[in-house]
């Protein structure tokens, strides 16, 4: 009833609400925390205040006066990962769910109401958390609080069979187009399946199993949400342009009424280790084939993390990358390489993806072969040399700007507001700007040798060759 009496002050509000005055408010909440300074080096931090409400929601402020705008980031600790086998796909299905409204926001609303105060919003589902922000202007913020209590705390209030139907078909669609029906679509699939057991939460695709989807009934469903979106199992981040002290007060207002629910309790799940190279061979409806090499390696923030992300930029970092300068320059036998670390909380992976080009007389086989040859030629030549002082220094610069300018967004994904969230979920520590960094900083030629030799083993990894069907 409070919600219903509410909701039409609320949006009318905008309306007559002024503009937002820009002046930096006193922080009056309860803890107020930031990472310690490094000492050799100016400190790079971004202040925070913390509070947990009665119901487990964990809530971080961050006040960034520089335009009138705010960000609502709301983290789930659940993705993918979550899930069970059997039942594929629910993570992913719910983000589709969240915008169909909820108990008192009609379906269609959320997007009319928020496109009409100026405001944009989204979310994403991967393997360690779903999450979903919305920016908007400043003085419209109790509208986004509104909308994400409501859902976070009335959404099953309107699930119905036919809901669930009719996003389970949209989800569908989406696997279809995306994945079935997509150039190298299966092959992501796969690679998860290679390179971990079965049972493992990373060994399926975060956009689940035909068949699991199509098995999911409106119970199942329900479960999932009850388990899963508790307010114990969710942080909220509020940056921008914002008072907290009145903040606060709004959060404690529209989240008040948000049952606390129970986290969920972690998966059992058999361990990833990698003792042989595995090696297969995919067709598509593809022109050109293609060649995965992928590793098993550290979770995010363990150590190798960051020396893998800094050997991800040597070898495909851009135009004088070792393996694109070889490949696409040099030899030309590539369209394209790339090379990343995806970390997870559980564990990660490093990739290499090189697109070769037709050559005449060669099979795809043997020019997939080729590739791989090479890259293998490149690698072994990091085991035993280390790289020189500047192409070490040319990759740290490569990830400062690419941090400074994430830093440079409030919202959207991977803004400031998002990753304060996913600092918070990965250390504890919001203001992880810092140390995380550091890690770059402090890397050495010789940690890198060392990554290499430790976590990109020649006879410990995936081998994937992808090449257009029909080819032998």
């Amino acid at each position: 009833m409070r919600r219903a009496m509410l909701l039409h002050a609320a949006v009318l509000s905008l309306a007559l609400a002024p503009a937002a005055s820009g002046q930096t408010p006193q922080d009056t909440a309860p803890r107020t925390g930031h990472a310690p300074s490094a000492p050799a080096q100016e400190a790079l931090t971004v202040p925070y205040t913390h509070f947990t409400l009665p119901n487990g929601l964990d809530v971080i402020l961050h006040e960034d006066h520089s335009i009138p705008m705010v960000s609502v980031n709301v983290w789930y600790h659940t993705g993918s990962g979550g899930e069970r086998p059997g039942r594929t796909g629910f993570a992913h299905l719910f983000e589709h769910l969240m915008f169909e409204g909820s108990k008192h926001v009609p379906e269609g609303a959320f997007d009319t109401w928020l496109e009409a105060a100026g405001g944009s919003n989204n979310g994403s589902t991967n393997r360690d958390r779903t999450n979903y922000f919305i920016d908007l202007p400043s003085n419209a913020l109790d509208l986004a609080l509104f909308l994400e209590s409501d859902r976070m705390g009335f959404l099953l209030d309107i699930v119905t069979p036919e809901l669930v139907d009719g996003q389970r078909d949209v989800v569908k669609n989406e696997r279809r187009q995306g994945v079935e029906n997509a150039p190298y679509g299966m092959a992501d699939v796969r690679l998860d399946e290679l390179l971990y057991p079965k049972g493992h939460p990373y060994s399926w695709p975060t956009i689940g199993y035909m068949e699991d989807l199509t098995a999911a009934t409106d119970e199942d469903v329900r479960d999932f949400f009850r388990t899963h979106y508790a307010p114990a199992n969710a942080s909220l981040v509020i940056a921008g342009d914002i008072d907290p002290v009145k903040t606060r007060a709004s959060i404690e207002h529209w989240f008040s009424d948000v049952a606390a629910g129970t986290p969920p309790t972690p998966n059992e799940y058999p361990p990833a280790r990698l003792e042989a190279v595995k090696t297969e061979r995919m067709t598509d409806r593809v022109q050109l084939p293609r060649l995965y090499l992928a590793w098993l390696t550290p979770a995010a923030y363990a150590p190798g993390d960051a020396e893998l992300d800094l050997v991800a930029d040597i070898l495909a970092g851009g135009k004088n990358a070792r393996l694109y300068k070889r490949l696409v320059y040099d030899l030309q036998i590539a369209q394209g390489v790339s090379a990343f670390q995806a970390s997870n909380q559980l564990s990660s992976e490093f990739y290499i993806v090189v697109t070769a080009r037709p050559v005449e007389g060669k099979t795809a086989d043997e020019v997939a072969a080729e590739v791989k040859r090479i890259v293998d030629e490149e690698l072994e030549k990091l085991r035993q040399t280390e790289p020189d002082a500047r192409e070490l220094q040319r990759a740290i610069n490569q990830t400062e700007a690419r941090f400074f300018a994430r830093m440079e967004r409030v919202g959207g994904f991977g803004g400031k507001a998002d990753q304060l969230n996913a600092y918070f979920a990965r250390t504890g520590n919001p203001d992880y700007f810092n140390e995380d960094l550091a890690r770059y900083r402090a890397v050495s030629p010789s940690d890198l040798r060392a990554a290499v030799r430790a976590f990109l083993p020649a006879n410990r990894r995936v081998e994937l060759t992808v090449v257009p069907g029909g080819a032998q």
